[in-house]
């Protein structure tokens, strides 16, 4: 008796314990007054529907120093695509509040069907993201900036957040005046030319 109860009270614990998982993603991009940082998100293929790899909303929230959500959008990504973006020319060129920041946090959510920051129902597994951003080199005695890249850094999703982060936009949406939408998805990588091989 005393082995069953454990065992369903073990079953119970591990039910209500939330994992973090690709469906939720977050990096930051610092020094935006010196230059640009950009994104780079692909599409792995995991969210599979009738044996079909399916095509991935990327919801964007960007987050200012103060912790004011002041961008949102979305953008699609095909199975292997490649969607870049320039954090001051799309995430903060049309910010919600007047003033353009220097530093953001930004959250990706990742899910299929109708694309909406806004309303995020049907969260999706295959999102691969990577950031860059420029640091400060400070052992030199003119101050110089070097460009690092890193993957997003995977994070728990409570229902909570996610409420917070579409209610947000949602408001954005319908009463920001236009103000707070990031500006566009390009549909190849940035800095990319034809090549002729």
């Amino acid at each position: 008796m005393y082995k069953q109860f454990a065992l369903a009270l073990a079953a119970v614990a591990f039910s209500t314990v939330a994992f973090a998982d690709d469906t939720f993603q977050i990096d930051y991009a610092a020094n935006l007054n010196i230059g640009d940082s950009y994104l780079n998100f692909t599409n792995s293929g995991d969210t599979v529907a009738n044996g079909v790899s399916q095509n991935l909303c990327i919801n964007l929230y960007t987050f200012d120093p103060q912790e004011e959500l002041i961008s949102c959008c979305t953008c699609t990504v095909t199975p292997n695509g490649l969607v870049s973006l320039s954090v001051v020319k799309s995430l903060i060129s049309n910010p919600l509040t007047p003033a353009i920041p220097t530093a953001v946090v930004i959250k990706a959510v990742a899910s299929t069907g109708t694309c909406n920051a806004s309303s995020v129902t049907n969260l999706a597994h295959g999102l691969l993201a990577w950031g860059t951003t420029l640091h400060q080199n400070t052992s030199t005695a003119t101050p110089s900036y070097n460009v690092t890249e890193t993957p997003f850094s995977q994070a728990t999703l409570t229902a909570a957040e996610l409420g917070h982060i579409t209610s947000f936009c949602g408001f954005i949406q319908a009463d920001g005046s236009k103000f707070g939408i990031c500006g566009g998805c390009p549909s190849n990588g940035l800095g990319s030319t034809t090549s002729t091989q």
